[in-house]
């Protein structure tokens, strides 16, 4: 590749968005954002880089080489911010640290992640997601995970699935197992991954107890409903393994009550690979796209590491995934009438701009058009149709009659300019 091309290409991993493509985007965060401040969030905004340890391994948020890292002229280490909810929580510790009683923040912002490029997923995406902090109950969980979906459902998809999962279940008993970090993760990666038999295989090699065996075996299997998840019960004695299921079981209640329950299944094996998670976790699925496009969970320690102690629950919607579902299933998405373009030649240049600020004094956007030489009324016309504009007005002269043609149904006719004469 040339450079002259390399400079109109974008870098591996982020992508142009315009248009009519551009246009839907921004209606359904438009939608979004609607729904969360219905349920009475505040929108939050956060810096596009942070220093690097407010996302660091510790935190459990991003490995370090999925940050995009480098430094200021003071050599401290900033990077891209890689995911929402620690930089929230920064945000919360530092101007909200006296405050005890909930509070609600939403947000639309871009997150980067310095992934392989093998994994056909954006580096850049935008969010747009909800944080409850000050509220560790059954009722907080409910809440949010019903806010999402009924965002999901305001941008217009009607067929998803929401699974909901207790990290607290499953992390309980791997600890109860004792074993070591890199056997963890390894056994983390089975389980998230339904692997019966690679668990099996991996149990047999170590040291545990035959009924805890049986229990996080079984954890590959226990998805479903909600009578599944309580059959599970029988798996274990161990108490903060019970406690998770029965605050599922209390969430379930509750998101029964929203009229949302028949949207969520349940997964007690499902790992995040966000380590700051300590209780519900939930990821939601549609067609047409194959990777999550809501992702969330609890994190009552969190937002301890930047001193304030206070537990909270959130979610993010994948915007882009969201997108790629909705135009894979042919849902189409309203949009308001594109622009009128006022269409003049040099001589009614007056009459045009007086029509144009009379256009946007009522709230309509328009577009005026100086018409070029040689170019003709149809050359203008195709320019309307292919960009969505939705009439054109053709001022010839300085006279009180201009030339309205519709771009949808063809139709032109003589209209009398009374308003600028």
């Amino acid at each position: 590749m040339t450079k002259r091309n390399r400079l109109i290409h974008t870098p591996e991993g982020v992508r142009d968005i315009y248009g009519e493509e551009c246009r839907r985007k921004l209606a359904v965060q438009e939608k979004i954002l609607h729904t969360l401040y219905l349920y009475g969030c505040e929108h939050i905004q956060t810096p596009s880089f942070e220093y690097a340890d407010i996302f660091n391994e510790d935190r459990g948020s991003v490995a370090s080489e999925e940050m995009f890292r480098f430094f200021d002229r003071d050599n401290h280490m900033l990077v891209l911010r890689p995911d929402m909810t620690p930089a929230v929580a920064r945000c919360a510790a530092k101007y909200f640290m006296d405050d005890e009683l909930p509070l609600r923040f939403c947000y639309l912002e871009r997150t980067f992640t310095n992934n392989t490029s093998f994994r056909g997923r954006l580096k850049e995406r935008a969010e747009s997601g909800a944080e409850l902090l000050g509220d560790d109950s059954p009722d907080a969980d409910a809440e949010v995970i019903a806010m999402a979906v009924d965002c999901l459902k305001a941008a217009g998809l009607k067929e998803f699935q929401v699974e909901l999962g207790q990290a607290a279940f499953y992390r309980s008993l791997a600890e109860e197992a004792g074993l070591e970090e890199e056997d963890r993760e390894e056994l983390d990666r089975l389980i998230e991954n339904k692997n019966r038999f690679g668990t099996e295989a991996f149990l047999k090699t170590h040291s545990i107890r035959e009924d805890l065996k049986e229990a996080l075996l079984k954890t590959t299997e226990t998805f479903g409903d909600i009578e599944k998840i309580r059959r599970a019960k029988v798996l274990t004695a161990n108490e903060k393994a019970l406690k998770a299921i029965e605050r599922l079981e209390r969430v379930h209640t509750l998101l029964e009550e929203y009229k949302v329950a028949d949207c969520v299944s349940y997964d007690l094996g499902m790992v995040s690979r966000f380590q700051y998670y300590t209780g519900i976790i939930f990821k939601a699925y549609t067609y047409g796209t194959g990777d999550y496009i809501v992702t969330g969970g609890r994190y009552d320690r969190l937002l301890m590491q930047f001193g304030k102690d206070t537990p909270a629950v959130g979610f993010a919607i994948v915007v882009d995934q969201l997108m790629a579902a909705l135009l894979r299933q042919k849902i189409d998405v309203p949009l308001t009438a594109g622009a009128t373009m006022i269409l003049y030649e040099p001589e009614a240049r007056e009459n045009a701009v007086c029509l144009s600020r009379l256009f946007r004094s009522q709230d309509r956007p328009v577009q005026p058009v100086s018409r070029a030489p040689g170019k003709t009324f149809e050359d203008y016309k195709d320019m309307a149709r292919k960009r969505r504009l939705r009439n054109i007005l053709y001022l010839k002269d300085n006279r009180s009659f201009v030339t309205a043609f519709d771009t949808l149904t063809g139709n032109v006719d003589e209209i009398l300019l009374s308003a600028c004469q």
